[in-house]
This record gives C-alpha cells, sequence and structure tokens, in this order.
C-alpha cells in the first residue's frame, strides 16, 4: 500500500465556489519513504481574494500570484488529480481533509466532470482521537511544531509533506502503521462519491457528541426548571424592602446550580426585587467569581455585581 498527504490551495473560497490554484500532494510508501513530491500550480482563471476563516483578515500565499495565468487550469490537470487521488492501493490523507474534498468537489462541479470518488483519513482527526479532544480544532502549524516539523505554512506541497510527517510522527510514537493506527482509534475514514461527502467518525467522537448532547439536554431541563421556579416564587414577591425597583440577574452557571439560584432568587423576592433576564437591563447582577461571558459583559455597563456568597450576605444584613 502506498500513502498520498495532499494539500490544496484556492484563490478564491465562498460558500460554493473554491477555486484551487495549488494541488501539493507526497506519496509515499508504507514506511513514509517518499516516491513523489510535487506542487502542481492551476491558473484559477481569475483574481486572488483571500481571508481567514473569520472572513476579515487576508492570507497571503507563498506564491508569486501574477505567475497563475501561465499554469494549466484544473481541467488541464484533472486526469492526473482523478488517478492519484482514487488510486485503489493508495491511502489518501489530508490536515482537515473535509475542506480541500469540499473543493475539489466544487472544482468538478464547475468544470462538469465526473464526482471524484475515495475515502480519506485526517490527520487533524487522528490527532484529536490520540489526546481525547474533541471540543476544538488542532492547526497543522500547532501539531507539526509540537512534533518538530518545520514547513512553510499554505504552500500546498510543504503543508502535504508536513501532513504526511505528522502521520510518521504519531506511528512511531504509537509503533504501528498508518491504517493500524487509524483501526487503533476505531476511525470510519471519510468518503467523496455521486458529489456527496461523508466526514471522518470515531467512536470516542461519536460518545463524545453523545455526551454533549446529554449536557445540552440537561442544562435546558435545569434552566426550564429554574424558570419555572422564578414565575411561580415572584408572586410571593414583597411590597417593600431593599431592592424595590431593582432587577436582579444571574449569570447562567449560576442559573444551572438550581439549590443556590432558587435560594437567592426566594431572598431577592423577600426584598422586594424584580427578576430579568436580561443582563443589559438589570441593577443587580449574580455571577461566580471569575466569570467573563457575555451577560456579565452587558451587566458591567449598568449593574452592580456580586458574588453568590456578597449578595446573599448584602440580603442578610438590615
Amino acid at each position: 500500500m502506498k500513502y498520498l498527504f495532499f494539500d490544496i490551495e484556492c484563490s478564491v473560497v465562498s460558500k460554493f465556489v473554491a477555486k484551487i490554484c495549488a494541488f501539493g500532494y507526497c506519496l509515499t510508501d508504507e514506511k513514509f519513504n517518499i516516491l513523489e513530491k510535487e506542487d502542481i500550480l492551476i491558473n484559477p482563471q481569475g483574481g486572488f481574494h483571500l481571508t481567514d476563516r473569520k472572513g476579515t483578515q487576508g492570507l497571503v500565499l507563498p506564491y508569486e500570484y501574477s505567475s497563475f495565468k501561465s499554469y494549466p487550469t484544473f481541467l488541464e490537470k484533472a486526469d492526473k488529480i482523478y488517478a492519484l487521488l482514487e488510486d485503489k492501493d493508495t491511502l489518501v490523507a489530508g490536515h482537515a481533509t473535509m475542506n480541500d474534498v469540499k473543493y475539489l468537489n466544487f472544482e468538478s462541479k464547475r468544470f462538469q466532470l465526473r464526482s471524484f470518488a475515495f475515502e480519506f483519513a485526517d490527520t487533524q482527526f487522528v490527532y484529536m482521537n490520540r489526546v481525547g479532544e474533541f471540543s476544538r480544532q488542532f492547526g497543522l502549524g500547532s501539531i507539526a511544531q509540537e512534533l518538530g516539523v518545520e514547513f512553510t505554512a499554505h504552500r500546498a506541497v510543504d503543508d502535504a509533506y508536513a501532513t504526511m510527517k505528522v502521520a510518521e510522527a504519531m506511528c512511531k510514537a504509537e509503533n504501528c502503521s498508518f491504517p493500524e493506527l487509524i483501526e487503533k482509534y476505531q476511525i470510519r475514514l471519510g468518503r467523496i462519491e455521486n458529489y456527496e461527502i461523508e466526514q471522518t467518525t470515531s467512536t470516542a467522537q461519536i460518545a463524545y457528541k453523545a455526551e454533549q448532547e446529554r449536557k445540552r439536554e440537561e442544562r435546558e431541563k435545569r434552566k426550564a426548571q429554574f424558570h419555572i421556579f422564578a414565575d411561580r416564587e415572584k408572586r410571593k414577591r414583597a411590597k417593600d424592602g431593599k431592592l424595590k425597583n431593582k432587577s436582579v440577574c444571574f449569570s447562567h452557571p449560576l442559573e444551572m446550580d438550581l439549590p443556590v439560584a432558587k435560594r437567592l432568587l426566594s431572598a431577592a423576592f423577600a426584598q422586594a426585587a424584580l427578576f430579568t433576564s436580561r443582563a443589559e437591563e438589570c441593577d443587580v447582577y449574580v455571577c461566580y467569581e471569575g466569570e467573563n461571558g457575555a451577560r456579565w459583559k452587558s451587566a458591567q455597563a449598568r449593574a452592580r455585581i456580586f458574588t453568590p456568597e456578597e449578595f446573599e450576605e448584602y440580603l442578610q444584613k438590615e
């Protein structure tokens, strides 16, 4: 078996368009010995309009943009790219591979070509399974730096080479082949066929998502319970007290801590407080020490801020 590590750079990316300007790849044997390594440069047939993931800051590719007009188009290089990716004796992999597969899908549709059809691994996803962290993405640069791999970011062939070295380092650490590493972490390869893309999954990721969903449902349940309690208890609000005509708002984490939140809210109602969920309108905001979320920022402008302990002490003072 051979391994094909690839990376794609585009001159422009939008919701339904990705004009490929570079297809870099590193083809190796099972021992990660390089058989081929190339940066296939492509005329994207358009200008370069590059942004970061937030769609704001411009990215700069390490290429001379003006030279791309002289390169072949994607249509002219398509046969080679299809052959590389669809070789049945080759395991295909990238880093955050779903993005690059989407770009290939856009280009095959743009030039009215048949759909790509191949399975693919993702070194980022393998790394996430190894470290047991699915709550955030890990950039190629950060992983490469951790593993001592040097490369020029955003040069497609160098990104492909760095992806290969990351895979090699993980395999050496686990003393196994790349397919064995994938199998060890029970990873199912992604796939593209008939213009439909299935992303990579794993047993650990599925379990993580199920746990996150369970936690979300629990938060929603606690939130509903707290607001039902607030609606019921406000009917018992005192007519007079130190919080008369003052609105009290709790942070989300405090609302989820039902025993504490209920006790504090009952005490606040006993002092004639009003209750609101709109932090930007409250007079008193109660949160745990160290919180700095959106509600806390909204409340800062006008509210007096207490910790639960401080608020309880304040309410008890004569």
